[in-house]
């Protein structure tokens, strides 16, 4: 019997685990992205984008669909997207395995200022001028209009149209994974003095982290956002792909187990 899989995406572990699965036979998948990256990456499996109209219109969409089981492998800030997703598996009675990557842990020699939000990390900078590298999504860039003090370097997979009202700052429009020798190269030739990166978690963008530390710089990191919500019992948890795999293929055999 084919088994129905929603993943919900907008990682590079969302398309790889698509792609793994989409190589073993009776599945039939669906990469759902949220459509805020307007150059997505090609997918390898069948993709729809845009919302669900909330946690009621994503359990609809799961029962007329008729999904076995439902993927939240969205990024670790879409705390929204993650919400709507527990609540709908458990409207729709679907198990629901996350994949989360695990958050970066402070190293020796970094000089972490952690906050909670992309407020305090304007904040953060403080009101003296200082050259700031910001590796965040251009949705999260309009905060920092309220400090124009400061000469910015904004790195992101999209351009920041229209254009920061700002009186200095530079773009860079660019998708990781980044190098580490690059990320020092980059940090040293614009003469930064302080990062500014939320917590994703994973290699592809720990360069620029691992690279401010080295050079002996400031990172400001904002946290990940603290989920406010119960998990239900069939909520399973994972930090990897390999994980995710096995976890999704224990709970399409309890289908079979049962005789579903």
């Amino acid at each position: 019997m084919t088994r129905s899989i929603l993943i919900l995406g907008g990682t590079a572990d969302a398309r790889i685990l698509a792609g793994r699965l989409a190589e073993e036979p009776g599945y039939r998948i669906l990469l759902s992205m949220a459509g805020r990256t307007l150059s997505p990456v090609e997918q390898p499996v069948p993709m729809r984008s845009g919302g669900f109209g909330g946690a009621g219109g994503l359990a609809d969409f799961i029962r007329a669909e008729n999904f076995d089981i439902l993927v939240d492998a969205t990024h670790p800030y879409a705390a929204k997207i993650s919400a709507n997703a527990i609540e709908a598996a458990g409207r729709a009675k679907v198990p629901l395995v996350v994949l989360s990557r695990p958050a970066w842990q402070r190293q020796p020699g970094d000089r972490w200022h952690e906050v909670d939000s992309v407020e305090q990390a304007v904040t953060a900078l403080g009101s003296e001028g200082r050259r700031a590298f910001l590796a965040l999504g251009r949705q999260e860039l309009l905060p920092f209009e309220a400090a124009p003090q400061h000469n910015y370097l904004i790195r992101s997979v999209d351009p920041v149209e229209p254009p920061l009202k700002l009186p200095h700052a530079r773009y860079i429009t660019a998708r990781g994974p980044f190098a580490l020798d690059d990320e020092i190269r980059m940090l040293e030739e614009n003469r930064i003095e302080t990062v500014v990166s939320k917590n994703s978690g994973g290699s592809a963008s720990y360069g620029k982290i691992e690279a401010a530390r080295r050079l002996g710089l400031p990172v400001i990191m904002i946290d990940r956002p603290r989920q406010r919500y119960d998990t239900p019992l069939n909520d399973l948890t994972v930090p990897d792909i390999a994980a995710a795999l096995t976890a999704i293929h224990h709970q399409l055999s309890l289908f079979e187990k049962r005789g579903e």
